[in-house]
């Protein structure tokens, strides 16, 4: 269970920052040096659809054969999810997400996001369903419209109150709306109080994700029952060869829609299923599991240095869904989670 942070969630904090840039240069991090060459013309967002994450499925699928025995590698291979990579998008890309700039475009009907008691959410980011449309992916979102996120990062009270999930109550300060189609828009600007985020374009790049060393889903397949997770950590599938040779053909920030969440700490499911059952609630409860596996990551927003945003110590915000209720007509309702280190 993830401890409650002790940094603030939003801004940009310039010690953070260089902590973060000499944390990259260490294995397990986002940096990639043997796999750069392979991964920048999918970076440039050439190719047509399916060609990305065949690639990356391909490249994945070498590093299981390189680092895992026969067996696990073939079991293994069967948990990837397909997902959404959102990068830096370079000259000519087709941009699929926007990062900050802080006037997004809402309807005249459609009131900035407010945390009643509170104050204003944020700007994060929004995300062009349409251009995710060209992405193949296992969950349903909406088929075209914007998805624009929002979360009370601590600005407009100068940090004094934290969003988190072990305080259900607190979850009204993250927000997602979906922006139809069919909308006359208009930007709006970011709220007194607030400064918003740098504008950040992004290209979907599609990708494959695989369940971390807590997730139930690699539990089910690897972890003897009854087994602690001291000694499954001994598994070939979390040697630390194995997951830095992955790290490493993922460059920069991980910001994501759909497949499996990139981890600061523990499962996301997880943090987000208990504060929907509620206070008192333990981990061993079956309701809890149920929950969880009715979960799925919708977005994560990585911290970014070019959009000025640090979640907390190089953490990270996530949104997710229930599966059964996302729809390619509207956005399904979102709960909200977020880690840092």
């Amino acid at each position: 269970m993830t401890a409650p942070p002790d940094q603030p969630p939003g801004g940009s904090d310039p010690g953070l920052s260089v902590l973060c840039e000499l944390l990259s240069l260490w294995p397990g991090w986002h940096v990639a040096a043997q796999y750069r060459t392979r991964d920048s013309a999918r970076a440039a967002g050439t190719g047509g659809k399916g060609d990305h994450v065949t690639a990356d499925r391909e490249l994945v699928g070498e590093i299981a054969d390189r680092y895992l025995p026969e067996d696990v590698a073939a079991r293994w291979a069967r948990l990837l999810r397909p997902a959404a990579a959102l990068r830096h998008a370079g000259p000519g890309a087709r941009v699929a997400a926007v990062l900050g700039g802080g006037e997004p475009g809402l309807p005249d009907w459609v009131e900035w996001p407010v945390w009643e008691g509170h104050g204003p959410l944020s700007f994060v980011a929004a995300i062009d369903c349409a251009a995710l449309a060209a992405v193949p992916l296992d969950i349903t979102l909406p088929s075209a419209g914007m998805l624009l996120f929002f979360y009370f990062d601590g600005q407009y009270d100068n940090y004094q109150t934290t969003v988190g999930f072990w305080e259900p109550s607190t979850l009204a300060g993250a927000r997602v709306l979906h922006i139809g189609p069919g909308e006359a828009t208009s930007p709006r600007a970011c709220p007194a109080g607030l400064k918003p985020y740098q504008r950040v374009e992004l290209t979907a790049e599609p990708v494959v994700s695989f369940p971390q060393f807590e997730h139930p889903d690699l539990h089910a397949v690897f972890k003897n029952p009854g087994a602690d997770l001291r000694s499954f950590l001994q598994h070939p599938v979390n040697g630390d060869a194995f997951l830095e040779a992955l790290s490493k053909r993922n460059p920069g920030s991980c910001h994501q829609v759909g497949g499996y969440a990139t981890l600061v700490q523990g499962p996301v499911e997880y943090e987000v299923a208990t504060a929907a059952l509620g206070a008192g609630i333990r981990g061993e409860d079956p309701h809890v599991s149920a929950e969880q596996a009715r979960l799925t990551l919708l977005a994560q927003i990585d911290t970014d240095d070019r959009a000025g945003m640090m979640w907390g110590d190089c953490g990270a915000p996530y949104w997710l869904s229930r599966r059964e209720e996302m729809t390619a007509s509207d956005l399904a309702p979102t709960s909200f989670t977020w880690q840092c280190a």
